[in-house]
C-alpha cells in the first residue's frame, strides 16, 4: 500500500516514506537501489520535502504520523517532523 509520494533531489536521491511499516527510504533514481533506510517512531504518509540550511547544508524532512488506525496502531495525535541532513 503507498500512501504518500516521493521527492527526488537534484542529485537523483529518491526519498519516500509512504508504507505502513514505519520506514523511511531513499533510493537511486537510476537504478531503483535502496540506498538507505532508518524506522520511524511512526509511518510517514505524506510527501517528504527538502531544504537547504542556513549553513549550506541540504535537509530532507517528513512527517509521520500515528493513529489513522489503518496503517498505524498508534493513538491519534501522535506526530513527529523528522529531519536528516544530507552529506
Amino acid at each position: 500500500m503507498n500512501l504518500g509520494g516521493p521527492i527526488v533531489t537534484a542529485g537523483g536521491l529518491v526519498f519516500i516514506g509512504a508504507s505502513n511499516d514505519r520506514r523511511f527510504r531513499a533510493f537511486d533514481s537510476k537504478t531503483g537501489k535502496e540506498l538507505w533506510v532508518t524506522k520511524l517512531d511512526y509511518s510517514a504518509i505524506s510527501v517528504p520535502m527538502t531544504y537547504r540550511g542556513k549553513n549550506g547544508k541540504q535537509y530532507v524532512a517528513v512527517v509521520a504520523t500515528g493513529g489513522s488506525g489503518i496503517t498505524d496502531p498508534n493513538p491519534a495525535n501522535s506526530e513527529s517532523l523528522v529531519v536528516f541532513a544530507l552529506p
